[in-house]
């Protein structure tokens, strides 16, 4: 009898060996390669495209690589950051004070990484008249000083003034370097997102609205500011007035040769930087 029982405590730990421990050793190993093979992205509609683009890029090399991305603004990537539900927060204005303090505060310490240059191109229906505005007339467009295109050489039409929700840091830039933070005229639409505010121009005679450069396409007519059109020479040279720098944040500096470093550092390469102008932004280097 004694000798059964030490064989069968043997089989059983044979059992366990074989049984058991692999199957534990492949959670553990299944678990690590989840969290070492998933990046998540959340943040701005205007660097949205350069992620979707790079993602597209990446898996080509990385199959095994899980990129999700979502684009719910500039404003709810920072709280995606804070709360660690996110890899990279993608930003098209700074980090503000005090989002960078929520950050610190929950231990995270944000790191901006520039991926690209952009424009906002301020942009009207193509059967518009008008062709140029300054930035004071752009202005007092926004803040409901001129309410007609004939004051400003158009038609005898209201205007409809289309913008940015307040959660965009596409709005954040445009109030900041136009309206110099005054408020938008109360009657003003709001859209989630750049191509909302082309399509609602499109389609809407008398309607303008600005998007990032990227988003300004022949669907729209583009409307010079100051005398200058956006493009990529105006912009990279500083000579068109309404321009910002695009980022991605992380949660510190990313472990060198791991997926996080790769993608935020993929806007240095050749393939990032012509990506990026395939895509209608200005790259950070050429």
């Amino acid at each position: 009898m004694k000798m059964i029982n030490k064989r069968m405590k043997k089989l059983s730990e044979k059992i366990i060996k074989a049984v058991i421990l692999p199957a534990a050793i492949f959670a553990a190993t299944a678990q690590y390669a989840s969290a070492e093979r998933n990046v998540i992205i959340d943040g701005s509609t205007t660097v949205g495209p350069i992620a979707k683009a790079f993602a597209e890029f990446y898996k080509e090399s990385h199959p095994d690589v899980n990129i999700t991305i979502s684009e719910s603004g500039s404003g709810n990537g920072v709280k995606s950051l804070i709360n660690k539900s996110c890899d990279i927060a993608n930003l098209s204005r700074f980090m503000k004070d005090s989002e960078f303090k929520s950050c610190v505060a929950n231990s995270v310490l944000p790191v901006a990484h520039v991926v690209a240059f952009d424009g906002l191109a301020v942009v009207v229906n193509p059967k518009n008249k008008v062709q140029s505005l300054s930035m004071e007339q752009l202005a007092a467009i926004y803040t409901g000083k001129i309410t007609n295109w004939k004051e400003l050489g158009g038609d005898d039409a209201k205007i409809i003034v289309v913008s940015r929700d307040t959660n965009s840091g596409t709005y954040e830039t445009f109030n900041e370097l136009v309206l110099k933070k005054s408020k938008v005229v109360k009657d003003a639409e709001y859209v989630g997102s750049n191509g909302q505010a082309r399509t609602r121009v499109n389609t809407t005679k008398d309607a303008i609205a600005y998007v990032g450069l990227g988003f300004a396409d022949d669907s729209v007519k583009t409307l010079s500011v100051e005398g200058v059109l956006p493009n990529k020479r105006s912009i990279a040279s500083g000579k068109y007035p309404i321009a910002r720098p695009l980022y991605m944040f992380t949660n510190g500096y990313p472990k060198m040769g791991g997926d996080v470093f790769n993608f935020v550092t993929l806007h240095l390469t050749g393939e990032g930087r012509e990506i990026i102008s395939d895509l209608g932004y200005i790259p950070v280097c050429e």
